[in-house]
C-alpha cells in the first residue's frame, strides 16, 4: 500500500507499484476542477489503468483525499496552539461538550460518505507542519473514537490503508476508470504546479548524471566482486534514494537543504569514483592477476568534463608517454560513439587498441565554455585549474556491451597523421554568403545567415527535407501582486508575459567543420550561448546551451525556455514521456475527465518531461529528447518548447518560504547560477521515430564513462593489460528492445538482476515484440546456479506476490485481453522473455566466476 500525499512524483507509477505489490495508492493532489467534478459524481476512488500496454494488469485502486491531506472540516487539529475544541468530558465542568463534539465528528462523517462510495471512509489526521504533538493528537482521538462508538451512529475506527483496502476491496463495488495521469496540476486558477519541473535545473542535471555513473559502477562492482568492507556503491544509492524525496529532485526546498542533498551526492560519488577506478585497475589487469589484489594501473576519471575540465588530458604526455583513455559502456549493445577530451595541444595523435592510428579532429574551446571553466571549477575545487586547454580531441569509439575498450592518446611525430585541425567559418567575416551548410553525412543543416535562428534540415537517408526555428523567449515571473496574490516561484509557474529573446543584430555564426562533426556557435545574448553539432554518423542534433546568469536588475525574476518551431500542423497534439516509461497523449487547453477552464494558457499546459516529447503530422515527426528532467509543452502547433532555467524572486506560498534565486560564490563573488545542458532533436517519417527516441534515449542516461591512465614509453600496453573486455559472450548483446537496469552484487553473494523491455505495444513495427535474454551468453563465463523471479523490489518471490493481487471490477468494463507477458524462466535454458513494457526482476546465484 503507498500512501502518497504529493503529485509531485506519481506520474505513471502504477505499472512500477503493481509490479512492487502494491494493491492501492491514495493522494491528495489533483487540479481543483477536477476535485469539484468528482466531489459531485463521487469519483474520488477509482481504477487507475496507466499503462495501454499492460492494460489491466496494472490496475491500481487509487484514492483521491475530498480536501488535501488534512482532517474533516469542522475542527479536528490537536497541535498544541491550535483552536480546535478539545472533547471535555468531565460533566461537572461548565465546558462539557461531549455530545456536541461527536455530533460534530458524525456530521463530517457523513458529509464525507456523501461523496464516497461503500459505507467506508477514511479520515487524515494531520497535513503539513501539524502531526508534530503525538500526546495531544492521540488523547483526542481515543475520546473521539470512545464517545462516537458509543453514539453509535457511525462506528471509528484507527485504521491504516492497508485495512482500508480490503474493506473497499471486500464491498465488490464497481469503480469508475482512469486510463491517463492527473498533470498538469493547480490549487486554484492561476497556480499551476508546473515550474517545478524544471526548479533547480543544475541539481536535477546532477542526480541524472550520478544515476547513470551508479548503473556503471553496479556493474563493475559485479564484475570484480562486492568487497562489503568497501569501497562499495552503497553511500551513492542512499544518496540518489533521499535525492529522490519529493522536495529533493524536484527543486521545491530550501537553498541549503539542496546544498545537503548535492553534499550527499558528492560525498556517495567520491566513494563510488574508487570502486570504479579499482575496479578498472581489476579488470585491466586480470590477464595477469586474477585475483586482483596487487593492482598497480591507476586510472583517473574526470567528473567535471563537461566543463573542459580534465586535469590526465590536459597533462604533458611528450618524451613518448602516452594518455590511456579507457571508455566503459554500460549499455547491452555495441556503441558506436563519439568522445571528447580537452588537450592543451593540437599535436596529438590517437591510436585504437590494436595500435592502428584512427581518425580523430580537434576543435577549438569557445570562449564561453573558458569562461564557465575557468569560474565553476574554482567554485567546485576551491582553486583554480593549473592549465588551460585550447582545444577539444574528439574521437570515434567503438565499445562492446558491458565491457570496456582503450584507446591512446600520444604525441604526433610524423606528417601525415590522422589527426585534422577543424576549419573555420565566420559569418562576422564572410558577409557575401547567405547559407553556411554543416554536416558530412546522410544529416545536412544550412543556417540562413541572415538570421541565425533559422535552419534547413535535410536527411538523405530519411528522405526528410524541412526548415526549422529555434529561438529563445522568457516568462518574466509574476511577482503575486494585484488581485490574485500568486507569485511564481519553486513550485508554481505563473507567467506575466513572454519576452523573445533577440539579440541587437543577426545571431553570428562561427563554424568549426571537420571529418567527425560540424560545430555552429552562436551567441544569442551575452548570457545564452549554444553549439549546434551534427555528427557524421549520426542522424540528429545535439544542441548545447549555456544560460545564465540570468539578470534580475530590472527585479524581475525570469523563466527561460527554448522554442523549435515548424510548420506542421499538429491538431493542438503532442507526446511526453511517462517517467521514461509510456509516451502519453496531451491535447493543448483539453482535459479528458472535465471540461477544462482555461484560465493559464501557458503554464496550465506543461507537462514534465523526463524522456522526451515529440509531434507529429501528416507525413512527419519532430522528437526532443532531453538530459535532465525539464518542464515542455507545444503551446503553438508545429512547435516544441522546454524550459531550460528559473530565476524568481518571489516565494510562491507553498512551504518553502524563499524564492528560486540560486547563486553561484567564487571568493566571496555571488553571481546567479549558470546552466549548462543538451537536447537533441531528430525529424522521422511519422511512425519512425520510436527507435531513435528509445535508443538514444538510453545511451543519454547511460554515457559512456571514461578513465584515464599514463604509459610510459617503451611499454605496450596490450601486452601488459587487457586492452578490451566484455562481460558477454562476444558475439552476443541485448536484443535491441531490452535494456539492463540493475546488475547489482547484494552482501549476500547473490546477484541482484532487473532487464526491461523498453518498448510500448504498437510504438515500433519491429520491437514492440516479445524479446528474449540468453543469460548464459549474458554472463559468459559464469555458471548460474539458482535463478528465482521476485516481485521489482526484490523482497518477495512473483509468485507470491501474484497469489495475494487484488483484483477490481471496473465501471461498464469488461476484463480486457492480458498484455504480452514473458513466460517461466526455465532453469535447463535460462532465457528470459520480456512482453513490451515488461520489468523482470531476478535473484542470480553464481556457482563460479572467470574473467576470460
Amino acid at each position: 500500500m503507498l500512501y502518497s500525499y504529493s503529485v509531485l512524483n506519481k506520474a505513471n507509477l502504477l505499472p512500477v507499484l503493481r509490479n512492487v505489490g502494491f494493491d492501492a495508492l491514495y493522494f491528495s493532489r489533483i487540479d481543483y476542477q477536477d476535485r469539484a467534478k468528482r466531489i459531485n459524481e463521487k469519483r474520488l476512488e477509482v481504477i487507475w489503468r496507466s499503462s495501454k500496454t499492460l492494460g489491466s494488469s496494472a490496475d491500481v485502486f487509487t484514492g483521491i483525499f475530498p480536501k488535501n491531506y488534512e482532517p474533516p472540516p469542522g475542527g479536528f487539529y490537536f497541535e498544541v496552539n491550535d483552536n480546535s475544541p478539545v472533547i471535555q468530558d468531565d460533566a461537572l465542568l461548565f465546558d462539557y461538550n461531549v455530545q456536541e463534539r461527536v455530533n460534530d465528528f458524525v456530521a463530517a462523517a457523513l458529509s464525507q460518505a456523501n461523496i464516497t462510495r461503500t459505507n467506508h471512509i477514511m479520515f487524515t489526521m494531520g497535513t503539513d507542519f501539524k502531526y508534530q504533538y503525538a500526546n495531544s493528537w492521540f488523547r483526542q482521538l481515543d475520546k473521539f473514537i470512545h464517545y462516537v462508538n458509543k453514539d453509535g451512529r457511525v462506528n471509528a475506527l484507527y485504521s491504516t490503508p492497508s485495512i482500508y483496502t480490503d474493506a473497499k476491496h471486500a464491498a465488490n463495488e464497481s469503480w469508475p476508470l482512469k486510463t491517463d495521469d492527473f498533470f498538469p496540476y493547480a490549487d486554484h486558477a492561476n497556480a499551476y504546479w508546473t515550474g517545478y519541473f524544471t526548479s533547480r535545473p543544475a541539481l536535477k542535471g546532477y542526480v541524472r548524471v550520478l544515476s547513470g555513473y551508479y548503473l556503471a559502477a553496479r556493474q563493475l562492482e559485479f564484475l570484480t566482486s562486492r568487497n562489503n568492507s568497501g569501497p562499495t556503491t552503497d553511500s551513492l544509492a542512499d544518496a540518489l534514494a533521499v535525492a529522490q524525496h519529493h522536495d529533493a529532485v524536484t527543486g521545491t526546498e530550501k537553498q541549503h537543504v539542496a546544498n545537503d542533498y548535492s553534499k550527499r551526492l558528492s560525498i556517495g560519488y567520491t566513494e563510488a569514483e574508487k570502486l570504479v577506478g579499482s575496479s578498472l585497475s581489476c579488470l585491466t589487469e586480470s590477464v595477469l592477476n586474477s585475483q586482483c589484489s596487487n593492482s598497480v594501473t591507476k586510472f583517473e576519471q574526470c567528473p567535471l568534463l563537461n566543463l573542459s575540465y580534465c586535469p590526465p588530458s590536459e597533462s604533458n604526455i611528450s618524451n613518448g608517454k602516452s594518455l590511456v583513455v579507457l571508455v566503459y559502456n554500460s549499455l547491452g549493445w555495441k556503441r558506436e560513439d563519439v568522445i571528447r577530451i580537452p588537450v592543451v595541444d593540437e599535436s596529438v595523435v590517437v591510436h585504437d587498441h590494436e595500435g592502428n592510428e584512427i581518425e580523430s579532429q580537434t576543435l577549438v574551446i569557445s570562449n564561453a565554455s573558458l569562461k564557465l571553466r575557468n569560474s565553476y571549477v574554482q567554485a567546485y575545487m576551491g582553486k583554480s585549474p593549473n592549465t588551460m586547454p585550447k582545444f577539444w580531441l574528439a574521437f570515434s569509439v567503438s565499445v562492446p556491451p558491458f565491457g570496456f575498450t582503450t584507446y591512446l592518446v600520444s604525441t604526433k611525430k610524423e606528417a601525415g597523421s590522422d589527426v585534422v585541425k577543424s576549419t573555420g567559418y565566420s559569418s562576422q567575416e564572410d558577409q557575401d554568403s547567405s547559407v553556411v551548410e554543416v554536416g558530412k553525412g546522410n544529416l545536412k543543416l544550412q543556417f540562413d545567415t541572415d538570421e541565425g535562428s533559422q535552419f534547413h534540415y535535410f536527411n538523405s537517408r530519411k528522405l526528410v527535407n524541412t526548415s526549422i526555428k529555434q529561438s529563445y523567449i522568457y516568462y518574466s515571473g509574476h511577482d503575486g501582486s494585484g488581485s490574485d496574490p500568486q507569485a511564481s516561484g519553486a513550485y508554481i509557474f505563473r507567467p506575466d508575459g513572454t519576452v523573445p529573446i533577440t539579440p541587437p543584430r543577426e545571431v553570428p555564426l562561427t563554424v568549426l567543420r571537420g571529418p567527425i562533426l560540424d560545430e555552429v556557435h552562436q551567441q544569442i545574448n551575452p548570457w545564452i550561448n549554444q553549439v549546434t553539432r551534427v555528427y557524421k554518423k549520426k542522424e540528429h542534433i545535439e544542441v548545447e546551451f549555456i544560460v545564465g546568469p540570468v539578470p534580475v536588475d530590472d527585479e524581475i525574476g525570469k523563466e527561460v525556455a527554448v522554442q523549435i518551431t515548424t510548420t506542421m500542423m499538429t491538431n493542438k497534439t503532442f507526446y511526453t514521456d511517462s517517467n521514461g516509461r509510456d509516451f502519453l497523449k496531451r491535447v493543448r487547453d483539453y482535459r479528458s475527465d472535465w471540461e477544462l477552464q482555461v484560465n493559464q494558457p501557458v503554464a496550465g499546459n506543461y507537462y514534465p518531461i523526463n524522456l522526451g516529447i515529440y509531434i507529429q503530422a501528416n507525413s512527419t515527426e519532430l522528437s526532443v529528447l532531453v538530459d535532465r528532467p525539464v518542464g515542455g509543452s507545444s503551446v503553438l502547433d508545429g512547435q516544441v518548447e522546454l524550459m531550460l532555467h528559473r530565476r524568481l524572486l518571489y516565494d510562491d506560498g507553498r512551504g518553502v518560504a524563499e524564492s528560486l534565486d540560486e547563486e553561484v560564490c567564487v571568493n566571496d563573488q555571488c553571481a546567479g547560477l549558470v546552466i549548462q545542458g543538451k537536447f537533441y532533436l531528430r525529424i522521422d517519417p511519422l511512425g519512425e521515430g520510436a527507435k531513435w527516441r528509445r535508443s538514444t534515449g538510453q545511451e543519454i542516461y547511460s554515457p559512456l564513462l571514461l578513465a584515464f591512465s599514463e604509459k610510459d614509453a617503451g611499454v605496450n600496453w596490450a601486452n601488459s593489460h587487457r586492452p578490451t573486455f566484455s562481460m558477454a559472450d562476444p558475439s552476443y548483446s541485448l536484443p535491441d528492445n531490452v535494456a539492463l537496469i540493475t546488475l547489482q552484487a547484494l552482501e549476500d553473494g547473490s546477484t541482484l538482476l532487473r532487464l526491461a523491455h523498453l518498448y510500448e505495444v504498437g510504438e515500433d513495427k519491429d520491437l514492440s515484440v516479445m524479446a528474449r535474454v540468453d543469460l548464459e551468453k549474458l554472463f559468459s563465463g559464469r555458471k548460474i546456479s539458482k535463478i528465482t523471479e521476485t516481485n521489482l523490489s526484490a523482497n518477495q518471490e512473483r509468485v507470491e506476490m501474484e497469489k495475494k493481487r487484488l483484483k477490481w471490477q471496473v465501471e461498464g468494463s469488461t476484463r480486457s485481453a492480458g498484455p504480452v507477458r514473458g513466460g517461466a524462466v526455465d532453469v535447463s535454458e535460462l532465457v528470459v522473455e520480456l512482453g513490451p513494457m515488461e520489468i523482470r526482476t531476478f535473484i542470480i546465484y553464481f556457482d563460479y566466476m572467470f574473467l576470460a
